[in-house]
């Protein structure tokens, strides 16, 4: 059993350790409710963009545009590479929050390969570049500049070389891996397709008729809105996964200080009773002493 002072010098370290957590869960707080309030500003502009492409995209326009048209797989000739953009944070102390989004990542690179295209990598956090550095995997690109609070100049950046690839007919595909953001509990890793662009429904159950005139013309308004759509997907991925990090840090964190609140608990009880033992054996030693004395 350990001695009375290493049980001391237990207890403050727990207790220093206590601190930083407690502090770590309280700044997570305050970093959450801002976080949220992007993701929350976010999704009505990208449901209202979604419903504006669903109303104007129609099987005729979609062959018109590359990024609407899927292009054809290796085995008939078409591109062998195709495109995975990751996002993960750059800091630790979250939990499982990264390793799920590294294990969906993973898991979408494997069926990539397993249809026979080569896989660019592109990493969108430290996290997520590190752990593929590690397995000996050549990353095509990678950032660590954002942080958790990112702006739509972040997603254009990162976007716009991956439609030019694809426009130009060097990829096959690209998905967005990111953290979708239920509540500050649960943050599921998610893969969004983001290249072709599949042909978003309406939020209503029917499709809505037209009744109104399109200017300049469907064309030119698709033209500008597709790329808008993809840099906004991206930057939803982006918001979601930075509040979706607070939320698993915070979590972590108050898991951490109750645990460390519960082990101090613990060490106190047991100083407690190695102390009281001592003094018993020691009041025992004396009055043995002062008998043997008196005998």
């Amino acid at each position: 059993m350990a001695k009375g002072r290493q049980l001391k010098g237990r207890i403050r370290s727990v207790r220093n350790t206590r601190k930083i957590t407690r502090t770590m869960e309280l700044v997570s707080t305050s970093k959450l409710k801002r976080a949220q309030d992007r993701v929350v500003s976010a999704r009505p502009y990208a449901e209202a963009l979604r419903d504006v492409i669903g109303d104007l995209v129609t099987p005729e326009l979609a062959e018109r545009f590359p990024l609407l048209r899927a292009p054809r797989g290796p085995a008939e000739g078409g591109p062998r590479r195709a495109a995975v953009v990751l996002v993960t944070s750059n800091r630790g102390l979250a939990g499982a929050f990264n390793a799920n989004l590294i294990k969906e990542a993973r898991r979408r690179i494997e069926t990539l390969e397993a249809a026979g295209y080569q896989v660019d990598l592109h990493a969108v956090g430290k996290k997520g570049g590190g752990f593929f550095r590690y397995l000996g995997r050549k990353l095509a690109s990678e950032r660590q500049d954002i942080g958790d609070r990112p702006t739509p100049e972040h997603a254009r950046e990162i976007v716009a070389p991956l439609i030019a690839a694809y426009e130009a007919g060097e990829l096959a595909s690209v998905d967005l891996v990111h953290a979708h953001f239920q509540s500050a509990l649960q943050t599921p890793p998610v893969t969004v397709r983001l290249l072709p662009v599949e042909t978003p429904t309406p939020r209503s159950a029917q499709r809505r008729q037209h009744d109104y005139i399109i200017a300049p013309s469907a064309d030119a308004i698709l033209e500008g809105l597709l790329p808008l759509y993809i840099r906004n997907a991206v930057y939803r991925g982006l918001v979601e996964t930075a509040a979706g990090e607070h939320g698993a840090r915070r979590t972590a964190m108050k898991n951490a200080t109750d645990n460390a609140g519960d082990l101090i608990d613990i060490l106190t009880r047991t100083y407690n009773r190695q102390r009281q033992a001592q003094i018993t054996q020691e009041i025992a030693e004396i009055v043995g002493g002062a008998a043997a004395l008196q005998g």
